[in-house]
C-alpha cells in the first residue's frame, strides 16, 4: 500500500511539474501555435480556399480545420515530452528518478500525461480560434475525443523515445524536422487522398498521420478517406507497442545512465 501511495504521489508530482512547465512560459508554448494556425486559416482557408472551392461535401476551410487541429496536437504533444525529458537527461536529474523506488510505468505515465495535456490545451485553443473562420458541428463526440487523446498519447511517447536516444540538443530536432513535418503535410491535412493517383493513394496508407487525421475528421465532419475502424485499430496497437517499448527503455536505462 505504501508503494502504491508513493507511486501515486510521484505521478502527481511529475504531471504537476510538466503542466507547470508549459503554463509558466505560455507565450513560448501556447501562443506561437495559436498564431501559426490563425495564419493557416487565413492563407489556406480563406485566400486559397476560395479558389479551390468545396472538398468532400464541405467548404475547403471546414475540410482542413480538423487536420490543422491535429497538426497542432501532434507537434505540441511530441515537443513537450522530447524537450522536457531530454532536459532532465542533460541536467542528470533523471538519474535520481531512475534509482528511486518509483515504478518505470509511473515515470512514463507522468511525462506522457504532461505531453497529452499540452497537446489537448493547444488543440482546444486552435479549435476555439477556428470558430472565428468557420462553423463546426461535431459528428461523433466519442470518436473525436478518443482519437485526439490516442494521437496525443502516441506522439508523447514518440517524443519520449526521441529524447532517450538523443545525445545533444540537435538530435531532438532531427525527427520533427525530417520525419514528423513531412508526414504531417503528406497526411491529408490539406487534401483528400482521393485526389491522388491510385498508386499514391496506396502509398499514403503507410503514413500513420493519415489515419489519425482522417479519424479525427470523421469525428468532426463525418467523412473519411479510409475506414474508421482500421484507423482506430492502428492507433490502439501503436499505443500499446510504444508503451511497452518505452517502459523497456526505462528499465534498461539505455541512454540515461552515464
Amino acid at each position: 500500500m505504501s508503494e502504491l501511495r508513493a507511486n501515486w504521489v510521484a505521478l502527481n508530482t511529475i504531471v504537476y511539474r510538466e503542466v507547470r512547465r508549459f503554463t509558466r512560459i505560455w507565450p513560448q508554448t501556447l501562443l506561437p501555435p495559436a498564431i501559426t494556425m490563425v495564419l493557416y486559416f487565413v492563407i489556406f482557408g480563406n485566400l486559397i480556399g476560395r479558389q479551390i472551392g468545396g472538398m468532400g461535401g464541405f467548404s475547403y476551410m471546414q475540410y482542413i480545420v480538423p487536420g490543422l487541429i491535429m497538426m497542432s496536437v501532434i507537434t505540441n504533444a511530441y515537443g513537450n515530452v522530447v524537450s522536457s525529458f531530454f532536459g532532465s537527461k542533460f541536467q542528470r536529474s533523471i538519474e535520481e528518478l531512475l534509482v528511486s523506488p518509483v515504478s518505470p510505468h509511473t515515470i512514463l505515465l507522468g511525462y506522457t500525461v504532461g505531453g497529452v495535456l499540452r497537446g489537448l490545451a493547444v488543440g482546444i485553443i486552435v479549435t476555439a480560434l477556428s470558430l472565428f473562420f468557420t462553423k463546426l458541428q461535431v459528428h461523433h463526440l466519442g470518436i473525436t475525443v478518443l482519437v485526439v487523446v490516442l494521437t496525443a498519447t502516441i506522439f508523447s511517447m514518440g517524443g519520449f523515445v526521441n529524447a532517450v536516444f538523443a545525445r545533444n540538443f540537435d538530435d531532438i530536432s532531427i525527427i520533427p524536422t525530417f520525419v514528423l513535418t513531412p508526414l504531417t503535410y503528406l497526411g491529408g491535412v490539406f487534401y483528400s487522398i482521393h485526389m491522388l493517383p491510385e498508386f499514391w493513394q496506396t502509398v499514403s496508407l503507410a503514413n500513420p498521420i493519415l489515419h489519425m487525421v482522417n479519424a479525427f475528421r470523421f469525428g468532426i465532419l463525418g467523412v473519411s478517406d479510409i475506414p474508421i475502424g482500421m484507423a482506430l485499430v492502428f492507433m490502439l496497437v501503436a499505443t500499446v507497442i510504444l508503451y511497452f517499448f518505452c517502459v523497456r527503455l526505462l528499465v534498461s536505462g539505455r541512454g540515461m545512465r552515464q
